[in-house]
């Protein structure tokens, strides 16, 4: 499955300079003219250098990059950049990061809220027109990647896109001009810098937070920014929201939401927390019973935790699973945590190793 998670990428070392500098302003939150104004280049540029960025990393969108930037400890989360570069907070942008903003969450059923109060934001094509813009934070989403990620195979017959985000203008706006929200250029659409907050932005910027402090060590405030980042998760993100793109953004944003989630159990393995991390990973091999990671996971905590027999039962159940709804054996993985298991139960009693 897609995902924006960063492990196991190659570092920001492989980049070049101006390479490295054009990732920390995407990293920053820039869009590509404001990368471009900062660094003196043009925006043509700023794209071919993001462009090279994505395959030599390996990185799938300018979502993946982002994090990277904050995992690879180019952008420290709170603290402003750690290296020469564009301005965290883009010059020219007048008073809008001054007063309420605009909350948008797509980590559940689309919502947004002004000032705490929520919005109607109208029928479902038009929440998944603000969706797009939301998911696409930071950069202009052109006229054409609206239609073909609301509309996908069936474009409208009239031009109405400039009709939905007239409405969500009027729905979003902060002050007296309705546009202050979503800006337009003759490239398309984008959400106006500093006018919005997005959940998916909050819970990268944890996500790569707890990077940062279990690289430093501090094993139990990687655990803590962890949970805050799963406590923004609401459910189903984009329920029951139309079109390809939301489509593809669910299954993303699922697989990232049990990336984090076996990150959390990991580390609490780590910190001896058996209890917790066989909780967590119990509730999530019962959402998602044909994930042989989480599943293999669940195993390794049940043995670790003196459950031995039970661990042996989950991989029967998965392997059953499996079977049956997919017509497949278990994986190398599974097969591989199982047999250190059995191994290690015959070995003796000593757990603290086994099925790593």
């Amino acid at each position: 499955m897609p995902s924006t998670a960063t492990t196991t990428r190659p570092s920001a070392a492989v980049l070049g300079q101006q390479e490295r500098e054009v990732l920390h302003a995407v990293g920053c939150g820039l869009r590509d003219d404001e990368v471009a104004a900062a660094l003196g280049v043009s925006e043509e540029d700023v794209a071919g250098h993001l462009a090279r960025i994505l395959g030599k990393l390996g990185l799938r969108d300018r979502a993946a990059a982002i994090v990277h930037a904050f995992d690879c400890g180019l952008v420290a989360p709170g603290r402003g950049p750690r290296t020469r570069g564009a301005d965290p907070v883009p010059r020219g942008t007048g008073g809008r990061t001054a007063g309420p903003k605009v909350r948008i969450s797509v980590l559940g059923p689309l919502r947004a809220w002004h000032d705490g109060r929520p919005l109607d934001l109208g029928h479902l094509r038009q929440q998944a027109v603000l969706a797009a813009l939301a998911l696409h934070r930071g950069r202009t989403v052109s006229r054409q990647e609206l239609l073909d990620g609301v509309w996908g195979s069936e474009p409208p017959v009239t031009n109405v896109v400039p009709v939905h985000v007239y409405r969500l203008r009027k729905t979003l706006r902060t002050g007296d001009c309705p546009g202050s929200v979503i800006e337009h250029d003759r490239y398309g659409y984008r959400l106006a810098v500093g006018a919005t907050e997005v959940d998916l932005a909050d819970m990268e910027a944890l996500v790569g937070a707890a990077g940062t402090a279990d690289r430093a060590g501090d094993l139990p405030e990687a655990v803590r920014l962890c949970s805050q980042a799963l406590d923004l998760f609401r459910g189903e993100p984009l329920a029951g929201l139309p079109g390809p793109l939301a489509e593809l953004e669910r299954v993303r944003l699922t697989e990232r939401r049990i990336t984090v989630a076996q990150r959390r159990s990991r580390w609490r393995l780590a910190l001896g927390q058996f209890t917790g991390a066989i909780a967590e990973l119990v509730a999530l091999s019962a959402e998602h019973p044909l994930n042989e990671p989480v599943a293999a996971m669940l195993m390794e905590a049940l043995y670790r935790g003196g459950r031995q027999a039970d661990a042996l039962a989950v991989f029967d159940r998965t392997r059953r699973r499996l079977a049956e709804d997919l017509g497949v054996p278990p994986s190398p993985v599974l097969r591989r945590t199982h047999q250190l298991i059995l191994r290690g139960a015959q070995a003796g009693p000593d757990r603290t190793g086994a099925a790593r």
